[in-house]
């Protein structure tokens, strides 16, 4: 799987050059190249009919992958305590730095959900950095109908960077399968998300 870009909500230079913040990018981008479809090959290849592959198995597969260096997988945090907001996908603390990845498998409520938790987590001084992973909107169209994706939260963008936090950092990485092939089976959703590393 392949990375089309990071767009920054909340960007903190000095976070950003820090060398726990360049471990943490690293084992993100690392966790997310590693996620493959079919198993065993060296590529992530989607099946090309809409609406056609299960999505919460790519996310397992990212997350199998963090687990693996040490990141905490489905974290409650104590972020907006008047409700009870649902677990972060995984948490790391690397050295006092506190780090929240999101891994959008609902739809784009969910991803307003994902985006504005790790937000309050930020300005309540729970978390230094968050992360949100979402479909390009290419990869979209391939996947279970409506899940949140990047084209459609980007319009949103500007209020998040109205925000006023120097020393924090919240980004949305936009995700896509390297190719296309009607020879790939469908991810079921109900696949193993360690199937796909």
């Amino acid at each position: 799987m392949k990375i089309i870009k990071t767009e920054y909500l909340i960007d903190s230079k000095k976070i950003r050059k820090n060398s726990d913040y360049k471990k943490i990018e690293n084992e993100i981008t690392t966790a997310i190249e590693k996620v493959r479809w079919p198993k065993k090959t060296n590529n992530f290849t989607i099946y090309p009919e809409k609406k056609a592959n299960g999505v919460v198995p790519i996310k397992d597969a990212c997350m199998i992958s963090l687990q693996e260096d040490q990141w905490q997988l489905e974290e409650r945090l104590d972020i907006a305590t008047n409700v009870r907001p649902g677990p972060i996908d995984a948490y790391k603390d690397l050295n006092g730095l506190k780090v929240a990845v999101e891994w959008e498998t609902g739809n784009i409520s969910s991803s307003h959900r994902a985006v504005n938790k790790m937000a309050i987590g930020l300005l309540d001084d729970k978390l230094d950095v968050g992360f949100l992973i979402l479909p390009s909107r290419e990869f979209y169209q391939y996947l279970t109908d409506r899940v949140g994706n990047f084209r459609e939260l980007e319009p949103y963008f500007p209020m998040w960077k109205s925000l006023t936090l120097p020393d924090k950092v919240l980004a949305i990485i936009e995700v896509e399968h390297d190719e296309t092939s009607k020879k790939v089976p469908k991810i079921k959703k109900g696949t193993d998300g360690r199937a796909l590393v």
